[in-house]
């Protein structure tokens, strides 16, 4: 399960999404602003307050930058098991 807190101006999470979307892995997208979720409220949920921040399997990953560096090292799949 990977969850993906966003906004809608943020270029980091277009691509973080667009990534997922390229592997066809499914996902939930929490747009912080639409929620009203605070970025102190954030940091308590994802242990950081940027965005995007990205949850897989209950483990926060950090932002779209660990994500593609776990896809560039072949451990997204591993994570995913795909």
């Amino acid at each position: 399960m990977v969850i993906i807190y966003s906004t809608t101006w943020c270029p980091s999470c277009v691509s973080a999404k667009r990534l997922l979307d390229l592997k066809n892995i499914a996902y939930t997208e929490i747009n912080i602003e639409n929620e009203n979720i605070s970025r102190g409220k954030l940091e308590e949920i994802a242990g950081a307050s940027t965005i995007p921040q990205i949850i897989i399997n209950d483990k926060s990953i950090g932002g779209f930058d660990n994500l593609l560096k776990l896809e560039q090292t072949g451990e997204l799949n591993k994570i995913l098991d795909v």
